[in-house]
């Protein structure tokens, strides 16, 4: 277990459940995961929950607004990546192709975010810290470990995080598969699926990983908690376990395992 006090920028810093039933959302992923939510009311009607592991932040998870069920908004999960300023980062964003959804604004003494979504199409958010750093667990089960962008236009897409975030988004040595390793500093942080591989029935978006200890088990209780194999779980040579799950609402994400290194 690693506590995480302070994000790198453009690091993953944070993760966010769009979803249309939030209590059955917070047992879905406490059962799975053993995540404890904390709730944080916004309003009469509003509640935010932040899932915690060992009584750290891991994520969090809110009901779809009317105004966003208007605008056809499905349930999703969404990935906030580090900025040390949201206005300037935006406006970059913007010179870059990127569509500005919400432009900066302050999120109460916690930080400054936006909303975009790259060329290419899928959306994230650009995350500034006041007081909120985010994610402040990793390497345990149920904590993020990875996120893969889904887009018709690897190369287009992998242009555009580079010249905003600085990544290194480039092929390992010897796989022919088009897979991109995005690298953040010294860190591998996630990547990019071949256009060729991915679901054309779906639309451009971040897949987040979380680790567990058996995938094959974890996939077996998602189905047993109402939860959907989108890719029923796989051992990638060299790489570990996996499988892709769509939650009981229809948020997706991947579950993950690391082949032991020896």
């Amino acid at each position: 277990m690693a506590n995480i006090e302070k994000h790198a920028p453009g690091s993953f810093c944070w993760l966010e459940l769009g979803t249309s039933d939030q209590e059955a959302a917070k047992t879905f992923y406490g059962s799975l995961f053993g995540w404890k939510p904390n709730d944080f009311p916004l309003g009469p009607s509003e509640v935010y929950t932040i899932f915690q592991i060992d009584g750290r932040d891991a994520a969090a998870g809110y009901t779809l607004n009317e105004e966003l069920k208007a605008l056809h908004v499905p349930t999703h999960w969404m990935i906030y990546i580090q900025v040390d300023n949201a206005d300037e980062s935006a406006t970059r964003a913007a010179e870059l192709g990127a569509t500005v959804t919400k432009a900066p604004f302050d999120v109460m003494e916690a930080g400054r975010m936006a909303i975009l979504a790259d060329p290419t199409g899928p959306m994230f958010c650009i995350w500034q810290v006041k007081t909120s750093t985010g994610i402040g667990i990793s390497g345990v089960p149920g904590s993020l470990c990875w996120a893969d962008l889904s887009t018709g236009d690897p190369g287009r897409a992998a242009e555009f995080y580079s010249g905003l975030f600085g990544w290194q988004i480039e092929a390992s040595e010897n796989d022919p598969s088009g897979y991109l390793h995005i690298k953040n500093g010294n860190d591998f942080i996630g990547g990019v699926q071949p256009s060729s591989h991915r679901n054309p029935n779906a639309p451009p978006h971040w897949l987040p990983y979380f680790l567990v200890d058996d995938v094959k088990a974890s996939a077996e209780k998602a189905k047993e908690l109402g939860g959907k194999w989108m890719a029923p779980p796989m051992t990638m040579e060299h790489v570990g376990d996996m499988a892709v799950i769509g939650d009981p609402q229809g948020a997706v994400f991947a579950i993950f395992k690391p082949e032991p290194r020896g």
